[in-house]
């Protein structure tokens, strides 16, 4: 047997960078981070725009988009007329928007020195990311993330993807970014489910990686559930900081092993926001997935009953509920396998053992899960019915769940 070996290495940098009013024309910021890569340019870089509808209805972004690249026209130019599609999950459950980005990529006729800057939620980002990795076998892609969720996870990350076959993120691609751009001011028109939606992956990466985070997520609960906008750029900072740190110190970016700390309370969360056709947002879907997770560590008899009290406090102090009606179905624990399967290898769930410390676990107890999501039941329910906050019946609840 003869046998030629290669060895090929690349390496990645992007950065993740806190701004307000992007596009005021004397910010330069989105100059820079475009000329940072092509210094020697003897012509104005282009730049395809494709942005979420929803977005330039609450907060027009076009026109400014438009008389900042007149201001800038001697480094930046508009490569045609910016692109508007839908937000939400639904733009990633047909391959259509993709094809629509693709198509415009190639009538403007953009190179792979060229860029394509995405502004919109998560899903779009998703979107747009899938597109920029797989036109021209990739082109630069700015990300502009517009939500709580996508400021402070999936929009610094190096995933891009659609659903496929009824399964979440079926379809996509491992491509980090040229480079983010948060905006805070995006965040003062959402919606409260999409103001609250961020803090979940918040609480998440808090609980598995620092106890001082979540203790400042505690210490900020009025004011995350009063929309103080200072109070969400501490945490999406610091929540975007934990997620670059681990996908570029972690070892394993694009995640060829089996091991996903950053999924997190997800098992359960993406098999929620199937069944329930998406009316749950992936940060409420989360939030459950977090709560259910908490729980099961303490009947596992890893996590103490205190600590079960705060995280249920917190998730339910910012607003989200902790039960969903889904969870009581049967195909839930298809959620499992299906994670499996997307992670590879064997099954590999995140636990966890104290607030700021998550270990891994290969097998779930189906019967305590059940008992788990029996407990979340109750406690609503109860809270529901007795006008007491999620925080003062979890104690009371866990001794009998």
């Amino acid at each position: 047997m003869q046998t030629i070996s290669g060895d090929v290495q690349v390496h990645f940098h992007y950065d993740v960078h806190f701004t307000t009013d992007l596009f005021a024309p004397a910010n330069l910021t989105f100059r820079d981070v475009v000329l940072a890569g092509s210094r020697e340019a003897r012509r104005p870089l282009r730049v395809l725009f494709v942005v979420d509808q929803d977005v330039e209805r609450c907060r027009p972004v076009c026109g400014a988009i438009e008389a900042y690249f007149k201001r800038h026209a001697d480094t930046l130019a508009l490569a045609g007329t910016p692109l508007l599609l839908p937000g939400g999950e639904a733009v990633k459950n047909s391959p259509v928007h993709v094809d629509a980005i693709r198509r415009a990529v190639n009538d403007t006729g953009l190179d792979r020195h060229s860029y394509l800057a995405v502004i919109g939620g998560g899903a779009l980002l998703d979107v747009g990311g899938f597109a920029a990795a797989t036109a021209h076998r990739g082109i630069r892609l700015l990300r502009i993330p517009t939500t709580t969720l996508s400021q402070n996870d999936s929009g610094v990350g190096v995933k891009n993807g659609i659903n496929s076959f009824g399964k979440k993120n079926f379809t996509g691609t491992f491509a980090p970014p040229w480079a983010v751009l948060n905006d805070l001011r995006f965040l003062e028109t959402l919606p409260g489910r999409e103001w609250r939606a961020g803090i979940a992956e918040a609480v998440k990466v808090a609980l598995i990686k620092d106890a001082a985070f979540f203790e400042q997520i505690e210490d900020s609960v009025s004011a995350l559930a009063a929309r103080d906008l200072a109070a969400m750029g501490r945490i999406n900072h610091r929540c975007a900081e934990l997620h670059v740190q681990h996908i570029c110190r972690g070892g394993d970016p694009f995640e060829m092993g089996s091991s996903r700390p950053l999924d997190f309370g997800h098992w359960s969360a993406h098999k929620l926001e199937q069944l329930t056709h998406y009316h749950l947002r992936h940060g409420e879907a989360v939030a459950i997935g977090l709560a259910l997770d908490v729980v099961y560590s303490h009947l596992q008899g890893w996590l103490g009953a205190d600590d079960v009290h705060r995280v249920c406090g917190v998730l339910a102090g910012v607003g989200f509920a902790l039960y969903d009606p889904a969870l009581d179905s049967p195909e839930i624990f298809r959620g499992l396998r299906e994670f499996r399967e997307h992670l590879g290898g064997e099954l590999t769930i995140q636990m966890l053992r104290r607030i700021g410390e998550g270990f891994n676990v290969h097998e779930i107890d189906e019967d305590l899960m059940r008992r788990s999501i029996g407990y979340l039941k109750t406690l609503v329910l109860r809270a529901d019915n007795d006008r007491v906050s999620a925080s003062e019946y979890t104690k009371e609840a866990l001794a009998t769940a």
